[in-house]
């Protein structure tokens, strides 16, 4: 079974974010969830003299709580895993020790202790876990494929780039054809700031599905990294025209906006998603955008 993956306001937010230095879920399909991986690669306060809203692309984790997937992908079928999967979301650290008491329970039970640990705060654990799990498992390269997928988006909340496009590559060596992974690989490359690489995943995953709206904002933002506003604001219309509130649509809108002088047009967009996702990662990079803007440019 699926697991729904997050679109990545963390990646967009470093991306997006008008207030960081280096480090963009519309819901992928296979791994780690609801907190925007924008937020995982988020930016950083805004410093004197402040930058231009569009000038910032990446940045360090926060210590935002990570929650796990609602339907991870299962690698085996009887009752103790399901009943330890099923625990992640509301005890985690009862899940955490059903795994590590189950005797016998083999890579059911490293699945969910990975799992576990991730929900617990603790990313690069889970991460590592999952990785040896992957490495080892006897299951089929599908079910392989999404825990290397899984590894790289906990390795992307504990702010470790590289490892998440290595564990991200492996994934999409198993499995090229899935798109939800082809989303995970080009959020990893987006961190680090590989955007061609990225705009191939997502051009790839559009090819698939052309109405996902996660995939064609994050598509946005490699396209103005590469400095192709053109094709950048093409796709952020099609991502508003299926979901005309997006917030994280908004949000890249209103950066190629500001960088086209627009700077009226950029204010209302991050308003907007000021009032759709107050108190999210994604409504903080627009405060921080804005703020930015009220600031004035650099003298």
């Amino acid at each position: 079974m699926r697991a729904r993956v997050v679109l990545a306001a963390a990646l967009l937010g470093a991306a997006h974010s008008s207030a960081a230095q280096p480090a963009a879920p519309a819901t992928p399909k296979n791994a780690i969830p609801e907190k925007s991986l924008a937020a995982e690669i988020r930016a950083a306060p805004a410093a004197n003299p402040p930058p231009s809203p569009a000038d910032a692309e990446d940045a360090p984790a926060d210590d935002t709580p990570i929650p796990i997937p609602p339907v991870p992908p299962r690698i085996a079928n009887s009752d103790q895993y399901d009943r330890c999967m099923d625990m992640l979301a509301d005890d985690p650290s009862g899940a955490e020790a059903l795994a590590t008491s189950w005797r016998g329970g083999g890579e059911a039970a490293s699945h969910c202790h990975a799992l576990a640990q991730i929900e617990l705060g603790n990313p690069a654990a889970g991460a590592a876990l999952l990785i040896t799990l992957a490495t080892t498992s006897q299951s089929p390269p599908g079910a392989r494929a999404e825990m290397f997928g899984q590894a790289a988006q906990a390795w992307t909340m504990a702010g470790d780039a590289p490892r998440a496009l290595d564990a991200a590559t492996q994934a999409i060596t198993l499995a090229p054809e899935d798109p939800d992974l082809r989303v995970t690989h080009a959020i990893a490359a987006l961190a680090l700031h590989q955007d061609q690489a990225a705009d191939e995943d997502l051009s790839d995953a559009l090819d698939a599905d052309p109405k996902r709206t996660d995939a064609l904002v994050l598509r946005a933002t490699a396209r103005r990294h590469l400095g192709h506003l053109a094709d950048a604001e093409a796709d952020i219309d099609k991502a508003l025209a299926l979901d005309s509130e997006n917030p994280d649509a908004l949000l890249e809108r209103g950066i190629i906006r500001e960088r086209r002088g627009d700077l009226a047009g950029a204010r209302t967009d991050w308003e907007k998603v000021e009032d759709l996702s107050p108190d999210t990662p994604t409504g903080d990079l627009a405060q921080q955008n804005l703020a930015l803007l009220d600031a004035g440019p650099r003298q």
